[in-house]
């Protein structure tokens, strides 16, 4: 609720008082004591105090209001950011020149004045605006036409004058659009200049200047793949040589699959001109993996599995291969769970490594993963184990390892035998529960359960704290597995 000084500036301000409207926009500009932040309410009182020529109200609009919300009454306010522009504010400039741009309205001579002293402010959306707009209609046709920017703006951006912001800004909208078109109207002819200039270093390949010009130099060649047949070859291996030499990572995973004549699963492409250089591919995508990319690793390992690669070599590629997949790659994931599942025999726990592999492909989506863990581990009930949650809390306050047990039992479904013999603490694996208890009952089988939720998580928690220091064998305080199974009959009987 407003305070007492709040009510009388609103009182004011709706019998028409200048400097009450003004007041009250001050207070819903900025939030008041009691009175919340409100643009719209702001420009509401505001531009009621412009009405009664309060020149400190066309300031604060030109200063706070920004297009979306002025673009619904762009007449109305236009005088406001003209006068907020003229007194040195550059984001009324800003959106004096979005708001006659949008309109087409007469002045546009000033919105482009406005335009140019908000981008000198550094702002982004008038450098973008002006790279769109600051150039004549003359100059647009013949860019539509041919692909060449003018020797100044190319320049610019070379040397990373304020011009080349501009064009950066539009560089990266057009980019993330996907308008592969639009992008090398203005990327190749920058691309080109970049790849003349390396050329004149006595021969040296890496391009001079920051990683800036190496990411324009790769997304230059994917954008010219992008857009079809009919590209040169050998300009697109040039961009990525370039950019690769610069330290772009992209460009190293692309010109390591690009020699390689594979793409990114491994299949054999058509791609480049010339025949496959694995030596030259090996390098930049072990660069490229070095620098944090898993679809390298992945690479490598297609690469040292494949029958005409002289040094080809499994165990390489097996330790690439886990590389892609500790960084979250999800074939590799897959690849990996499958390999451990096939060589169980050769090791102990390589059925649980297979699991842990698998559902984590699984959660990135690959269906194959989860069909390889449903046979894996294969979902059991315990209808035995169905007790009443009263009748658990129950027996809870008697026997709470049994309790814990039983509940163990229904959540994981666990046959009688193996929810009473097993050690919890051991068989916690993380991702899953490894069911062992052939050392204790003959007639037991070793088997996963695996942990799906949050909950399970936090119940085998809980019971393995409960478990934690007792000794789960025959000779610690359960007694051995006839007497266990006595109190559990006993008990579910009860």
């Amino acid at each position: 609720m407003a305070n007492r000084e709040e009510l009388g500036i609103i009182k004011g301000a709706r019998t028409g008082d200048g400097n009450s409207q003004l007041a009250l926009g001050k207070l819903y500009l900025y939030g008041g004591v009691s009175l919340p932040k409100s643009i719209p309410t702001a420009l509401y009182w505001l531009q009621r105090a412009v009405q009664q020529n309060r020149a400190e109200a066309c300031l604060l609009i030109g200063a706070h209001v920004p297009f979306e919300l002025a673009r619904h009454q762009a007449l109305e306010l236009l005088p406001s950011y003209e006068r907020a522009f003229d007194a040195g504010i550059a984001q009324a400039g800003l959106v004096l020149a979005q708001l006659v741009l949008a309109g087409g309205a007469a002045l546009r001579g000033k919105a482009l004045l406005g335009l140019k002293a908000a981008a000198r402010a550094g702002l982004p959306d008038a450098q973008w605006l002006l790279a769109r707009h600051g150039r004549p209609a003359a100059a647009d046709a013949a860019a539509e036409s041919r692909p060449v920017l003018p020797d100044e703006q190319e320049q610019a951006w070379l040397t990373g004058a304020g011009g080349g912001e501009a064009v950066r800004v539009l560089l990266d909208q057009s980019w993330e659009k996907g308008e592969w078109r639009q992008f090398l109207l203005l990327a190749l002819p920058l691309a080109r200049a970049l790849a003349r200039e390396a050329s004149g270093d006595g021969g040296g390949k890496k391009p001079a200047g920051a990683a800036s010009r190496a990411l324009l130099l790769s997304r230059c060649a994917q954008a010219l793949r992008h857009c079809g047949p009919g590209y040169d070859g050998a300009e697109i291996q040039r961009f990525y040589e370039l950019a690769a030499h610069g330290g772009d990572r992209a460009a190293q995973l692309a010109l390591g699959l690009w020699l390689a004549r594979m793409d990114a699963g491994g299949a054999r492409t058509q791609v480049g001109a010339g025949t496959v250089n694995f030596k030259r591919a090996i390098r930049w995508l072990t660069q490229a993996g070095e620098q944090g990319l898993a679809e390298a690793w992945f690479a490598l390992s297609r690469i040292y599995i494949k029958s005409e690669f002289s040094q080809r070599s499994v165990t390489q590629a097996q330790s690439y291969l886990e590389r892609a997949a500790d960084m979250g790659h999800g074939a590799a994931q897959f690849e990996c769970g499958v390999h451990a599942w096939r060589t169980r025999r050769d090791g102990e726990n390589h059925d649980v490594r297979a699991a842990y592999w698998l559902l984590k492909a699984a959660a990135r989506g690959c269906a194959e993963a989860e069909a390889a863990l449903l046979k894996i581990a294969p979902p059991v009930a315990a209808g035995w184990a169905g007790a009443p949650p009263w009748a658990v809390r129950k027996l809870a306050a008697r026997l709470p390892l049994l309790a814990a047990r039983l509940e163990l039992a229904a959540l994981f479904g666990l046959s009688r035998a193996e929810a009473l013999l097993l050690d919890v603490n051991a068989a916690d694996q993380g991702h899953c529960l490894l069911v062992d208890i052939r050392a204790s009952y003959g007639r037991g089988k070793r088997r996963l359960v695996l942990l799906r939720t949050a909950h399970e998580r936090r119940a085998l928690d809980r019971i393995a704290d409960l478990f934690e220091g007792v000794d789960c064998g025959s000779g610690g305080p359960e007694g051995n597995y006839r007497q266990r199974l006595y109190r559990l009959k006993t008990c579910l009987a009860e």
